[in-house]
C-alpha cells in the first residue's frame, strides 16, 4: 500500500471530498464514508457514484480493500455528509479509523 493512500482517505473523509481511484481494474468515483479495519484489513466503505464496477449497477455502496487500491486522488467535488448506511456486512468494522460526519448547517 502506498503511504499516502491512508492520508488521502482520512483527508477526504474529514473534508467530505469525493475520491477517484482504481480498484480491480476499474476506475471509480466515490464518496468515502467509513474507514476502518475489518478482519485485520484496512477497508473503506464508499458510496460509488461514477466510473465502473464488475459487481453491479451504480450508484451503490462498495466496500474496498485499501491495500488493493492502485491509484487514488481527491477531487475538488465535495458531498454533503452521511448517507443512510446499509445494514449488514457493509456497516460492520472491528475498528473505525475515520467516519464522515454531517456538515454543520450554515447560519444565515
Amino acid at each position: 500500500m502506498h503511504y499516502d493512500v491512508d492520508n488521502i482517505i482520512r483527508e477526504a473523509i474529514a473534508n467530505r471530498n469525493v475520491i477517484e481511484f482504481s480498484y480491480h481494474g476499474h476506475d471509480r468515483i466515490a464518496e468515502p464514508h467509513v474507514y476502518g479495519i475489518h478482519n485485520g484489513r484496512k477497508q473503506v466503505l464508499v458510496y460509488q457514484t461514477g466510473g465502473s464496477s464488475a459487481s453491479g449497477s451504480l450508484p451503490n455502496w462498495r466496500r474496498i480493500n485499501v491495500d488493493e487500491i492502485t491509484s487514488i486522488r481527491i477531487k475538488q467535488q465535495s458531498f454533503y455528509g452521511q448517507r443512510s448506511f446499509p445494514s449488514g456486512e457493509h456497516s460492520s468494522f472491528d475498528e473505525i479509523l475515520a467516519v464522515v460526519t454531517v456538515r454543520d448547517e450554515v447560519a444565515e
